[in-house]
């Protein structure tokens, strides 16, 4: 890997800040909000004095029963060559299923067994020959523990890079997250995978709510968290590292002086070297497996239609329970799962109200929005992604005369009808009319 240094994750809130801090080596974008063909001018002043840009996409789902959508694919390579990115990155993790036909909104852990580990292989080949640059894949945070787990964390990934040649994007924020809520020790994790395929490394906030960590992005780097970073810096000198902050941006200084906590995390270096040759300490079983010791790597076998039939499944029904309400899945924790449940509804309205801003002012403030949001939610679950979610929301409330003061319903219903396409199906057209209509 060339050599990236420090960055910042690349936020349009913060956009003047990041071209300001000192020494910034390199930055990351989110790539499903980027156009190739117009990218943001504080981007491209960034890009002109050297800094490096790299897509981290969010939407693949690569551990998802399904093959990878060949136009997000085609999508992410794409703003790759658009940025002159040197790799693009993405996620262990599923964010939809077919059967229910269901979006999360959110990176969904996979099940660590062979089954998936199958799959989750032949969908990174895909990925890997539709690219145009190497692909990274990052350890997620989850909320929520599978049951009857065949491979520890470290196990997982090892057999993964071995049979793709991946490299690892390791979130070192996400290993302390999944320490508190899956009992999961991180230095384990870190002695058992391979090191040598390590792209980058990723640092982020969070907060502790009644014994389970919430991944934020949106609070400042514990103490925590930069050990968990000082422990995989006695192991390896990594090509890069990256702040992340996606929400409650802090002043200026503030970013710099966490840029600069990392920094002299990633100057330290350990007298005797870096410790990747040393023999790791045994890896510590997640909660709840049912494996009594560690596998021999398996064959790269193909992963058919059965199989992946029964990874849907298994992430159908799980999805099915966060996201409707249905029975939650035999084995797992029925209240981790609420919280999760929670957690995604939270974030739904929350992106919702970023992508729409019109609509907390239409709906008269961040309050009534959010009551009438999350009533919308417990009914509909996503299907077709947040900008969809936003409109079908605003029909929700429309088509219940909502909201009841008639003015606040003739503006909802002109933002709808402003979004809905230049050829929406006739009967909608007449509803809206209709609505008006009544409004007027």
């Amino acid at each position: 890997m060339a050599h990236l240094g420090v960055g910042i994750g690349w936020r349009p809130e913060i956009a003047d800040a990041v071209e300001r801090l000192p020494g910034l080596d390199w930055v990351e974008v989110v790539a499903e909000n980027i156009c190739p063909g117009h990218l943001p001018a504080p981007l491209l002043r960034l890009r002109e004095r050297g800094v490096r840009v790299v897509p981290h996409g969010v939407s693949l789902g690569l551990g998802g029963a399904e093959r990878p959508d060949a136009g997000k694919l085609a999508a992410l390579g794409e703003r790759a060559l658009a940025l002159g990115a040197p790799l693009v990155t993405e996620h262990i993790a599923f964010v939809r299923t077919s059967s229910p036909a269901l979006e999360a909104g959110h990176l969904l852990p996979v099940r660590r067994t062979r089954d998936a580990l199958d799959v989750l292989c032949e969908n990174v080949r895909i990925a890997q020959e539709a690219l145009p640059v190497p692909l990274a894949l990052e350890n997620i945070a989850a909320l929520v523990s599978w049951p009857g787990e065949e491979l520890t964390e470290g196990q997982f990934l090892t057999e993964l890079v071995e049979r793709t040649g991946v490299r690892l994007l390791i979130d070192v924020a996400n290993l302390h997250t999944n320490r508190v809520n899956r009992g999961e020790d991180p230095f384990a994790v870190l002695d058992a995978i391979p090191l040598e395929a390590l792209a980058y490394v990723h640092v982020a906030g969070g907060v502790e709510r009644d014994g389970v960590w919430h991944d934020t992005h949106a609070h400042p780097v514990p103490a925590v968290v930069l050990d968990v970073l000082a422990e995989l810096r006695k192991r390896v000198a990594p090509a890069g590292v990256l702040l992340e902050r996606d929400d409650d941006f802090p002043a200026e200084s503030e970013l710099a002086g966490e840029l600069a906590a990392i920094r002299a995390v990633v100057g330290r270096v350990d007298p005797a070297g870096p410790a990747v040759d040393s023999p790791g300490r045994p890896s510590a079983l997640p909660r709840g497996s049912t494996a009594d010791a560690a596998p021999d790597a398996a064959p790269d076998t193909p992963a058919g239609p059965r199989k992946r039939a029964r990874v849907g499944e298994e992430q159908g029904a799980l999805l099915a329970a966060l996201v409707t309400g249905a029975e939650v899945p035999e084995g797992f924790d029925r209240e981790r799962v609420g919280v999760q449940a929670r957690a995604l509804a939270a974030k739904r309205a929350g992106v919702v109200a970023k992508l729409a801003p019109e609509l907390p002012g239409i709906l008269g403030g961040e309050a009534p929005y959010r009551e009438a949001f999350l009533g919308y939610a417990r009914s509909r679950p996503m299907t077709a992604g947040y900008r969809r979610d936003a409109l079908d929301f605003a029909e929700h409330l429309l088509i219940r005369d909502l909201p009841a003061d008639p003015t606040a319903r003739r503006r909802l219903t002109t933002w709808w009808q402003d979004r809905v396409g230049a050829r929406p199906p006739r009967r909608i057209v007449r509803w809206a009319r209709t609505l008006v209509g009544r409004a007027a």
